[in-house]
């Protein structure tokens, strides 16, 4: 990447070779562009909020910045990228969507989430460290900037405008006003779940801001739901990409000796899991843990791996992810260990799962989605 202060040499984690996703966009070249010209101050504290594999924060690195991200696959990124252009460890301060913010921001970039709730909730956290003078800078993609997402800076911190667009990017200016009246923080958000979802109808899920689906229960999970493997008696349990940690809970509450892993990228997911198996009660044991998928668990140490994988990577369909979980839900299974999928019919992981395990089965199906079984041998 060509930024004001040199080339950066930027790769996503995990590096993969057929990937060929760029480890930065348009709009973070906008963004560190606009700084350099307008000779935007950078000497007290500097906020980076959302940077996705690291460009902004490595691009700024010399100003010893503050990255606030919701991806530990982001995170991860950003360390290898930093290291990568020999910049030594200390030099970003790496915080998590879960962490306390910085008490004090002077210069707060905002690369705008596609998740505009994970927006809202962030900018009501950062909004006491934003004074007067802060100079406050969102950026995305056109098609990531939409009038609702000028009204939440406006709403939250002061008067809104956008730039111009430059090769499909835009930039969002923020002018702080620290009198404003913020509303209330909703997140997290609770609700009810329906009475027809087995042994979790009628319970309570915990949504942290930006969790897929966040004030109601996906139709594909509801239909997961309905159709989870019964009978079990014990064994250890993966809910794989678990979102606010339904799949996972209904399993511990219909089998109490299960030992039950919640794992996701994502740290908004992971509390949101933990918030909602401790709402509920679940009986049994339970760990709840940030990672790349299944990389950290032993091989052949899981019974049952239940998954919903995600099909985008942020604005980008691709079935990577998918392939990843799979491939490392085939490792971490025991001999006769089952993974279960439930997926849209049209994007075939029948044929990823065959290909990988020798087999796969449909356990039940609709119009839209279909719920798929595959052994491991």
């Amino acid at each position: 990447m060509t930024t004001p202060w040199g080339e950066r040499v930027l790769a996503r984690f995990p590096e993969d070779p057929r990937d060929r996703l760029r480890a930065w966009d348009a709009s973070d070249e906008y963004l560190l562009r606009h700084l350099a010209d307008r000779q935007v101050p950078l000497s007290g504290t500097v906020v980076v909020v959302g940077d996705r594999w690291g460009a902004l924060v490595t691009a700024l690195a010399e100003h010893r910045p503050a990255q606030i991200t919701d991806s530990w696959l982001g995170q991860e990124a950003t360390r290898a990228n930093l290291a990568r252009n020999g910049v030594g460890p200390g030099a970003v301060r790496l915080l998590t969507t879960q962490d306390p913010p910085p008490e004090r921001i002077d210069v707060l970039l905002v690369r705008v989430p596609k998740s505009l709730a994970l927006l809202e909730d962030q900018l009501l956290r950062l909004a006491p460290a934003v004074h007067g003078d802060t100079v406050v800078v969102g950026t995305g993609m056109v098609k990531e900037i939409h009038t609702s997402t000028l009204n939440l800076f406006e709403r939250i911190l002061g008067p809104t405008r956008t730039s111009l667009a430059e090769k499909k990017a835009r930039l969002v200016f923020c002018t702080p006003n620290p009198a404003s009246v913020r509303p209330d923080n909703p997140w997290p958000y609770r609700y009810t779940l329906p009475g027809d979802v087995g042994p979790v109808s009628g319970r309570t899920v915990v949504n942290h801001a930006g969790v897929f689906c966040a004030d109601r229960l996906d139709i594909g999970t509801r239909f997961f739901l309905k159709h989870l493997p019964a009978g079990r008696d014990g064994g250890r349990v993966v809910d794989l990409g678990c979102g606010n940690g339904v799949l996972g809970t209904a399993m511990a509450l219909a089998d109490p000796r299960a030992e039950v892993l919640f794992v996701d990228e994502s740290f908004q997911a992971v509390a949101s899991a933990e918030a909602t198996y401790r709402e509920n009660g679940a009986p049994g044991h339970a760990e709840f843990r940030v990672g790349d998928g299944l990389s950290g668990v032993p091989a052949g140490s899981v019974d049952l791996v239940l998954n919903n994988p995600p099909f985008h990577s942020h604005q980008a369909t691709t079935d990577a992810t998918a392939r990843r979980m799979f491939a490392g839900a085939r490792r971490a299974l025991r001999p006769g260990g089952e993974l279960w999928v439930i997926g849209n019919r049209h994007l075939g992981y029948h044929v990823q799962l065959r290909r990988l395990f020798g087999n796969s089965r449909v356990v039940a199906s609709d119009p839209k989605f279909v719920v798929l079984r595959a052994v491991r041998r």
